[in-house]
């Protein structure tokens, strides 16, 4: 699922519920502070048990369901740009449709940041995985491609995905490629954000990051609970309240109260706010095409 802009995206997820040179070359120049949560939680909510049987599971269930979503949204991606896709264009919901999700960049992209984690561990350094990524020989687009093309040039990350390197840095790659780690990290917000510090800022920043983060968080806190504020509270908890991307998650949150049976009235107000205001997409890119 390719695109320029994380928000809006966002208020959709929420309303429904081989390399040449030499990779990683330089020492990072700009080393960010990574958002601390809030302070932690009361001391009964500090240990919680998840038997391993319950655990694969849910794990088993949101790995297909990012891959039923996304191959059902394929056919529509970019047929819709700041408007509301009629109902009877909807593709038809069929069987199988996880089976048609292997060429989506939604997945593959985690597959390597996996397989990282599988050869060296939670601890990997961000060079490491900087690395492997600059290695892979999929096709990229957008702030992934920018991101890759810088490691294979040089750019150690966290540079790679900052935006004085990258024109794609707001860009939503993250935010669709963070499942993995909320996934691996159930009811472990922290350990969550750590995999986003390391994998997301290969190729994004600021609200391109936090878009990841808050998505990792949500399905982090998913194996604990089910009230879908709740998810979206935890979420936010991950991120910097005075970001762009938390002021929209709050907007969603606060319009969806007002109006509960109509969420195109939300939906049309994020529009108008985040979409047409061009104060709120200054940092969106304008290249479709990469």
């Amino acid at each position: 699922m390719r695109g320029c802009n994380v928000l809006p995206c966002v208020v959709f997820i929420l309303v429904l519920g081989a390399c040449s040179g030499n990779p990683v070359a330089h020492t990072a120049l700009l080393t960010p502070t990574p958002f601390a949560p809030p302070a932690a939680a009361p001391a009964s909510l500090t240990f919680r048990r998840l038997p391993v049987k319950i655990y694969r599971d849910k794990i088993m269930a949101g790995w297909l369901g990012q891959m039923i979503g996304v191959s059902y949204g394929a056919p529509t991606e970019f047929r819709a740009l700041g408007e509301i896709l009629p109902e009877g264009s909807l593709p038809n919901f069929k069987s199988g449709l996880a089976n048609q999700s292997f060429g989506q960049d939604d997945l593959y992209v985690e597959m390597t940041f996996l397989r990282t984690l599988e050869q060296y561990g939670l601890d990997v350094p961000a060079a490491q995985a900087g690395i492997d990524f600059a290695n892979s020989q999929y096709p990229l687009w957008h702030a992934n491609n920018a991101g890759r093309n810088n490691l294979r040039s040089g750019i150690a990350p966290p540079d790679s995905g900052h935006p004085q390197f990258n024109a794609h840095a707001d860009d939503i790659d993250y935010q669709i490629e963070s499942d993995f780690a909320g996934l691996i990290s159930p009811g472990l917000p922290g350990r969550a954000m750590a995999l986003g510090e390391k994998f997301g800022r290969l190729m994004n920043y600021g609200d391109g990051l936090y878009g990841g983060q808050f998505m990792s968080c949500m399905y982090s806190e998913a194996f604990f609970e089910t009230d879908v504020q709740k998810l979206v509270e935890a979420g936010l908890a991950c991120i910097p309240p005075g970001s762009q991307y938390a002021g929209a998650i709050r907007d969603v949150l606060a319009w969806w109260k007002q109006n509960p049976d109509d969420w195109q009235a939300t939906w049309n107000r994020i529009n108008t706010k985040y979409q047409l205001n061009p104060d709120y997409r200054r940092f969106s890119c304008t290249d479709a095409n990469v």
